[in-house]
């Protein structure tokens, strides 16, 4: 059974997929982590991401060559490491400039492409939760459940400030004003995409969670799998 959620930026979707899994006993992967070591590298390589990128044979070459795989801790069924060609970008992916890196590089067509291969071949192995923005509409059309979360802006800028807070302390990167920003363009930019853009697959179930706390989400969608 592949359960597909999808949504835009600091909707919930990472940490209820995997709660979810851990509650279903299903794999976990997170797509999002695979495009975000992606456009850390395009980073590294010191890439120009305010161009075209379609057709970027640089980038095209770190999606297709460069192989993304998952580390997890002996017990655990959730991935704990991320690396792409063997370098661990575990902290790197979530750091201030991939975040604002990461939707130019996943709307490029050939970094998908790449990226959506693998991610089929590795949800057509087992039972498997699957977390993005384009998961129930073009990665598994065909997934048994697909939702679609959602929450306001300022309620999504508040969690991922939260977030901040506790990964880097007091010396959280950007304010929540700065977070809200960043929320609202990346919202216009993903559903405006000319691939795969952010929209709710046709026969996704839609849920806000702004008033819901992540157990009331997981447990939601846990029935809807039963």
């Amino acid at each position: 059974m592949i359960i597909a959620i999808d949504g835009p930026a600091g909707s919930g979707k990472s940490t209820v997929a995997k709660l979810l899994a851990e509650k279903l006993g299903f794999a976990y992967l997170d797509t999002g982590a695979m495009y975000r070591a992606v456009a850390w590298r395009a980073l590294e390589l010191g890439l120009d991401l305010s161009v075209d990128l379609d057709a970027d044979p640089t980038l095209i070459a770190i999606a297709t060559n460069e192989p993304i795989r998952f580390a997890y801790k002996e017990g655990e069924a959730l991935p704990s490491e991320v690396y792409i060609a063997d370098k661990d970008v575990t902290r790197e992916i979530r750091f201030p400039e991939t975040d604002l890196a990461v939707s130019p590089v996943s709307a490029a067509l050939g970094v998908r492409k790449a990226l959506i291969a693998q991610q089929q071949r590795i949800g057509a192995l087992q039972n498997t939760v699957m977390e993005g923005r384009d998961i129930g509409t073009v990665v598994f059309p065909d997934a048994e459940l697909k939702i679609f979360l959602t929450a306001s802006p300022e309620v999504r800028a508040d969690r991922r400030f939260k977030q901040n807070i506790e990964r880097f302390g007091e010396n959280a990167p950007l304010s929540r004003d700065e977070i809200l920003a960043d929320i609202v363009r990346r919202d216009k930019y993903d559903s405006e995409r000319a691939h795969s853009p952010l929209v709710p697959a046709a026969d996704a179930l839609t849920l806000d969670t702004s008033d819901m706390s992540i157990e009331e989400v997981v447990n939601w969608i846990a029935n809807e799998a039963s």
